[in-house]
């Protein structure tokens, strides 16, 4: 029994929206030449990448719990297993990006290149897992529940 069904969907928006808004400021306060303007898109990024890594982490438990009950054909399950790899995948890089500029940098310091390149690599395996489990959904109606046609 799932003691979180549905939870998922409602989820997972979180994470991307907080994660590539921090990707925008971060890159932008690491672009522009206005120290005031870097610092504050500095500081925005820095709390969106920390509560989206926290976002994320709740969108890989309530993924994994909306696991545990499915039972599918051997194309939909190694489709939600790639899922489940990229979200894991995605989840810990940002984890650790975060602590990297959370707890590793002062809040409205212009990012490193290389703190960057990981990022946006971090973000891009964050939208490979969404679009992996948008996928899941529209091509094989996982978790889509049926509805009886009108008239029945």
């Amino acid at each position: 029994m799932n003691i979180l069904p549905g939870w998922h969907p409602m989820i997972v928006h979180f994470p991307l929206a907080l994660v590539l808004t921090a990707t925008a400021a971060l890159l932008l306060s690491r672009l522009l030449r206005s120290d005031s303007l870097a610092a504050a898109l500095a500081t925005v990024g820095t709390w969106n990448l920390c509560l989206g890594a926290i976002a994320a982490l709740f969108a890989l438990g309530t993924g994994l719990a909306a696991v545990v009950d499915l039972h599918l054909a051997l194309a939909a399950r190694h489709a939600v297993s790639t899922h489940v790899k990229w979200a894991i995948f995605a989840t810990l890089a940002l984890l650790l990006l975060a602590v990297w500029r959370g707890a590793g940098t002062t809040q409205g310091s212009r990012p490193s290149w290389v703190f960057m390149l990981l990022l946006l690599a971090a973000s891009a395996a964050l939208i490979e897992t969404g679009y992996r489990g948008g996928q899941n959904v529209y091509r094989y109606g996982i978790g889509v529940q049926r509805v009886a046609p009108s008239g029945s």
